[in-house]
């Protein structure tokens, strides 16, 4: 008999440092301790002595660092009694809060933008069963909704305006510092409704404490990087965006509500926000799938396109250790994918050896 100690979910992992009791049910789906990846290729092709980590959040059960958040939320949710849960997404979040609700026995709702969610979170979230509601608006108008919506109806919102939510995603920086042996020097994100950020410096800010002795393990936090889309840039705008507009769908978002907690964030961290082109997110999820064998969605490579950005203008410093955050998987918005790989479409031969000869050949 195997006598070695699963992993069950990163509540169970980190129950100590959780709001939860041993009489607590657990709704996981077996999410965290994703793989933190060291990149070979880039670093060498930009020509900077720079350690570039990305934490892949997109092999989290649904395919997003939504789980993180989603597992802790719909638990306490249950705990407390709800039967039904309510979002509004621009995808991740409504396909992560349908697949826990599933799980847990209980309703969940979605408010989605028409048009304006990708195609594999749209058909996650109709494969889980949730009700979804599209609305003639943006996020923001669903966000504003839904906390309305709560108000009036038996729901539990489970946006990170939910507390418990990003008590889940702080595990991230646990694993990170588990992996390293401490905090990395500059930790960037792509910044969206600003929940992530937030919980990422909650994390390496209480892991630097032991829970048993209450004695200090390490000083050391990292600088904290936001990075967003520059059509939905309302950090570096320093004001709220009403029109947000950018093809990485994850961050098009002009109201965070997190945005006192990140604001915060960057001023304790002594961090910065900056944002990227759309051009520019676009490049950095190619560069990861064709130089490192990594599919990110397009909003997920918004912090490496951020980072590559100020390792060039030596922002980041030469011998710095990096940790990029990409937050969901590429599946998750096919279209945007096969528009930028156009060149590559498959060509079509005779099925004999000698065509498929020549077309290797051809290519070698």
């Amino acid at each position: 008999m195997d006598t070695h100690t699963r992993y069950t979910g990163l509540i169970e992992h980190y129950r100590d440092r959780l709001p939860v009791s041993e009489t607590t049910r657990l709704i996981s789906l077996g999410e965290g301790n994703t793989p933190l990846i060291q990149l070979q290729n880039i670093p060498r092709l930009i020509g900077k002595d720079v350690d570039i980590y990305v934490k892949f959040e997109g092999l989290n059960p649904t395919g997003s660092f939504k789980d993180r958040g989603m597992t802790m939320a719909v638990t306490k949710a249950v705990e407390a009694g709800s039967q039904a849960i309510i979002c509004a997404s621009t995808g991740n979040t409504s396909a992560a809060a349908a697949a826990y609700a599933v799980r847990a026995g209980i309703k969940a709702f979605v408010l989605i933008p028409e048009g304006k969610i990708a195609l594999g979170k749209l058909a996650q979230t109709l494969m889980y069963g949730a009700k979804i509601i599209q609305i003639n608006g943006n996020f923001d108008a669903g966000m504003a909704l839904v906390k309305e919506v709560a108000d009036h109806a038996p729901v539990t919102i489970v946006n990170s305006i939910n507390p418990f939510r990003l008590e889940g995603q702080k595990t991230a920086a646990f694993e990170i510092v588990d992996e390293l042996g401490t905090a990395p020097d500059y930790h960037c994100l792509p910044v969206g409704n600003a929940g992530n950020i937030t919980a990422y410096w909650k994390g390496y800010s209480e892991y630097s404490t032991d829970t048993a002795t209450h004695k200090a393990v390490t000083d050391k936090r990292p600088v904290m990087c936001g990075y967003q889309a520059a059509g939905a840039a309302p950090f570096v705008a320093g004001k709220m965006v009403d029109n947000p507009e950018t093809i990485a769908t994850a961050i098009r978002i002009g109201h965070p509500q997190s945005w006192d907690l990140a604001w915060n964030v960057q001023k304790q961290s002594n961090g910065w926000f900056d944002s990227q082109t759309d051009q520019q997110i676009l490049a950095a999820q190619k560069m990861l799938s064709q130089y490192e064998g990594i599919f990110c969605e397009p909003a997920s490579a918004t912090s490496l396109a951020g980072a590559l950005q100020d390792i060039a203008s030596g922002k980041i410093p030469e011998g710095s250790r990096i940790v990029c955050t990409l937050t969901g998987n590429g599946i998750k918005d096919p279209d945007t994918a096969i528009a930028q790989c156009k060149d590559a479409v498959p060509v079509t031969i005779d099925a004999s050896l000698d065509a498929v000869k020549k077309a290797i050949l051809d290519n070698i």
